[in-house]
């Protein structure tokens, strides 16, 4: 990791991911910003390069989905059957409540963003496959 991501990655890396690593290719690491038991879920999420979560879905009855903050490095976001969109510090997503998708990092950049995950009635995380490694090396 360099000094720059690192200086621009304000809220830290935080710890090994370990918890979810088996929903992610390559290493990442979190680090919690509130306490979920108190108030709605906001983390820093950093991914290694070429790292990046399987797809995934957030469900819930009413309310949920998830919003990410950009903040340091360069990544991808995509949704299912749609074109990858590219991250840079300063990007806000809002990822509506059943919408497939993954996020993580460009093949030659750390990547970091806040998660904020959207309060919502019997709110819940699906995940599903890896994203391929063909997939993921033809993004433009």
């Amino acid at each position: 990791m360099d000094g720059n991501f690192e200086q621009a990655n304000i809220f830290g890396i935080g710890q090994e991911n370990s918890g979810y690593a088996q929903y992610f290719s390559g290493a990442s690491y979190l680090n919690p910003l509130t306490d979920a038991a108190k108030t709605m879920f906001l983390a820093n999420v950093t991914f290694e390069p070429g790292c990046r979560n399987n797809w995934h879905i957030h469900h819930a009855k009413t309310g949920g989905g998830q919003i990410l903050l950009c903040i340091a490095g360069r990544g991808y976001y995509q949704e299912w059957e749609k074109e990858a969109r590219e991250l840079h510090p300063g990007d806000v997503v809002v990822i509506p409540p059943e919408v497939k998708h993954w996020h993580g990092a460009a093949p030659d950049s750390w990547f970091s963003h806040i998660a904020l995950e959207v309060p919502g009635e019997e709110s819940r995380n699906e995940w599903c496959e890896p994203v391929s490694d063909e997939a993921y090396q033809n993004l433009k």
